[in-house]
């Protein structure tokens, strides 16, 4: 072990691991049926991905450690590269659905539910509400929208206040240094009204990954928010800790399922309600 390497790990130096051990290997791959879309990202492009965001919001967007990020997005590959450019950055992922950013304007104009200033990331879906709400992202210092092109484009009308996130992101490095102060101690993700820090998130996906049997080998799909402890472990953590490589997928249409098992070699399966395999061959986790 170097001097510079936590005794306990966070969420950043697995996917540094991951990178180091297997960099051309599949680690995302992102189906959305209602679209078509299929986007697949080795373990050294998501890592791209994280840096240039990591960059764009420390250097872009003066985030600092112990700050907040507010992620109103869905299942989505950006999703999962958000949540590993704050852990990198040291900040606090703070996952929300974005269909209940609409209800809540819908019943009255409730706050997204983080305390302090924040930066809200929010889909391009969600956005017309959060402007023309104020009451929904009442701390928010700063707004990035996301198209959620399937390969990282623009939005088609950015709105006044709003950072477009694929129009900025591109210009930042794609390597990503954090400084002293960043570390697994610090605070990493809150979700359910639970707050981990990195090196509880780094153990709770150990704990996962060993009791789901997931192993480099695993190709897990996942049917899940990032809303839930659950569903960050089964969507980016277990695997990275593990390993394996994750399908996330959006808009699930379950007559592609049976053609997408055997095509993706899926081994296990999570969130899927009310499916089970009749072949025995593909493991649901629970």
């Amino acid at each position: 072990m170097s001097h510079s390497e936590p005794a306990v790990p966070g969420p950043a130096e697995l996917l540094r691991l991951r990178v180091a051990a297997d960099p051309s290997r599949p680690l995302v791959t992102y189906y959305d049926d209602a679209k078509n879309e299929r986007v697949e990202l080795s373990a050294r492009t998501f890592d791209n991905w994280v840096a240039k965001t990591a960059n764009f919001l420390v250097d872009g967007l003066a985030a600092e450690p112990g700050g907040r990020v507010v992620l109103a997005l869905p299942p989505h590959w950006q999703t999962a590269v958000w949540l590993m450019a704050c852990w990198s950055a040291g900040l606090v992922a703070e996952p929300v659905d974005p269909a209940a950013v609409l209800e809540r304007s819908a019943a009255g104009s409730e706050p997204l539910g983080a305390s302090g200033p924040y930066i809200l990331a929010a889909a391009e879906e969600v956005l017309d509400v959060v402007l023309a709400d104020p009451g929904v992202d009442a701390e928010a210092e700063e707004i990035v929208g996301l198209s959620l092109h399937p390969l990282g484009g623009p939005l088609a009308d950015c709105p006044v206040g709003v950072t477009d996130y694929a129009a900025e992101v591109r210009s930042y490095g794609d390597r990503f240094s954090a400084g002293p102060e960043v570390g697994p101690d610090l605070p990493a993700l809150d979700v359910t009204k639970t707050t981990l820090t990195g090196a509880e998130l780094v153990a709770a996906a150990r704990a996962a990954a060993a009791k789901w049997e997931l192993d480099a080998d695993a190709r897990l799909l996942v049917d899940m928010p990032f809303t839930t402890l659950d569903g960050v472990m089964a969507g980016l953590v277990a695997p990275l800790a593990s390993g394996a490589s994750v399908i996330i997928q959006r808009n699930f249409d379950k007559a592609a399922l049976d053609r997408r098992l055997t095509l993706e070699h899926v081994t296990a399966v999570a969130g899927l309600t009310g499916w089970k395999d009749a072949s025995g061959s593909v493991r649901r986790l629970g």
